[in-house]
């Protein structure tokens, strides 16, 4: 599966108060671009009232997902991968990993904790605009 980051913006009922438009990020896993959006706007119709627009989908590629029921925010983590090649050279890779953790602290535990059998160097953590992630059924 593919994953997509999609930017859209709408009108939010807020519940006594009056609609707020809002800008928001969602990572969605699908087969294409048509199939994401409209997955997404099942997924948040019931908070929607009035048009939605869609700014942006694009295909994003990263090397893991660390989710956790009880955080409430993702993080986006830069990662070295370290190998070393049949010449004896060391060859380092920077991939992403997404790690959901109620603050900073916390995602930072979570991936040493995941990464901690591989061969690599965090090289940066920091807040990912990302509201959720939707993952195929």
């Amino acid at each position: 599966m593919i994953f997509y980051e999609l930017k859209i913006s709408y009108t939010r009922q807020t519940g006594e108060d009056n609609p707020k438009a809002v800008k928001e990020t969602y990572l969605v896993e699908g087969l294409t671009a048509a199939d994401v959006e409209e997955r997404l706007l099942g997924e948040i119709q019931k908070y929607i009232s009035g048009e939605w627009e869609t700014k942006s989908c694009k295909q994003v590629q990263f090397y893991d997902l660390i989710p956790n029921p009880e955080g409430d925010q993702w993080y986006k983590a830069r990662v070295e991968m370290i190998t070393i090649e049949d010449n004896g050279k060391e060859k380092r890779k920077a991939v992403t990993i997404y790690v959901q953790a109620g603050n900073i602290t916390e995602a930072n535990k979570s991936l040493h904790q995941a990464v901690s059998n591989l061969d690599c160097e965090v090289i940066s953590i920091t807040r990912s605009p990302i509201l959720e992630v939707f993952r195929a059924v």
